[in-house]
């Protein structure tokens, strides 16, 4: 092989290794799969997710458990991206199910829930944050002209009873409805009804802070110790027993977070899978590099104004 063809072959194999590198060690891209996230991110979006963000976590926990380097903390309101933590099987930790969510939680806050784990609504102040709203049958092709004219995506119907249709909007999006209905808005919050049920507190554990435990954080906390901390927990007569023992206190090894998808109906969040370990933590969102309409033909659906976008 001639000389030149030889620093042609290194020079590949250097861009190789080293963008190889990049992704396991730096950043790596992830495919948002779903509406959950609207509207800070679209289905068919890819971002960059920041490795270092939190601190780097070493790959094959498998052989020497979990060490991260340079650990840094979650914010609020920070979007993260993380392994699933409500995956039964022994696949290695680092090869689980990538999910997305917006963390609201921090180790030590106090959240309020009511008894389906969601959090009060009043604390959720992110302006891109959805929320379910109902409106009647009769005005369903004036809510499409509103959107139309507003330039508000239509998104996909959520369902419909008897008498009204559901739908989902940001507080943004629901503003920009009313004031062009002038002050007669008959877009009504889907769960208005329930708003005088009874709300909780949830702390949310952080590593060797005691959590009393509740009528209602009972089982989202032997679950946490079962998946998480490898405890035997369970619940005898509406006491824990952790270990054998009944306890009303509970002490984790662990921080832990609440996260939350910006669509309220979406339940791929802390709902679901309760509380997320900080060695399930992949990285914090940073930017979109590829946005494409769902479905669209290979010339057309590119979001061009959201390619590069930062996202917050």
């Amino acid at each position: 092989m001639s000389t030149k063809g030889r620093n042609i072959l290194i020079a590949l194999c250097s861009a190789v290794l080293m963008a190889v590198l990049l992704r396991g060690c730096v950043v790596t891209s992830y495919l948002i799969p779903s509406t959950g996230m609207e509207n800070t991110l679209y289905q068919g979006e890819r971002i960059w997710v920041n490795k270092w963000s939190y601190g780097y976590r070493l790959p094959w926990m498998r052989l020497w458990g979990y060490h991260r380097w340079c650990e840094a903390p979650v914010y609020r309101d920070e979007m993260v991206v993380f392994n699933n933590p409500a995956n039964y099987t022994t696949t290695p930790l680092s090869r689980r199910e990538v999910f997305i969510g917006r963390c609201i939680g921090t180790p030590g806050d106090t959240l309020l829930i009511d008894s389906l784990y969601t959090v009060d609504s009043s604390s959720r102040f992110a302006p891109d944050s959805k929320i379910l709203y109902r409106y009647p049958h009769s005005r369903v092709a004036l809510l499409d002209s509103l959107l139309l004219l507003l330039h508000i995506p239509q998104g996909r119907l959520m369902g419909k009873d008897s008498t009204h249709c559901f739908r989902s909007f940001s507080r943004y999006e629901h503003y920009l409805l009313e004031q062009a209905m002038n002050g007669r808005c008959w877009l009504t919050p889907a769960d208005s009804q329930d708003s005088a049920q009874q709300l909780h507190p949830l702390i949310v554990p952080g590593r060797n802070r005691p959590v009393r435990v509740y009528p209602w954080n009972i089982t989202l906390l032997r679950n946490t110790l079962i998946l998480h901390e490898g405890k035997q927990a369970e619940i005898r007569h509406d006491t824990l027993y952790v270990e054998g023992k009944p306890t009303q206190h509970c002490t984790f090894t662990k921080n832990y977070y609440w996260v939350c998808a910006n669509n309220s109906v979406n339940l791929s969040d802390s709902r679901l899978f309760g509380f997320v370990p900080q060695d399930h933590l992949i990285g914090r969102a940073t930017r979109v590099w590829f946005s494409k309409e769902p479905e669209s033909s290979l010339f057309s659906g590119y979001r061009w104004h959201r390619i590069g976008k930062k996202i917050e």
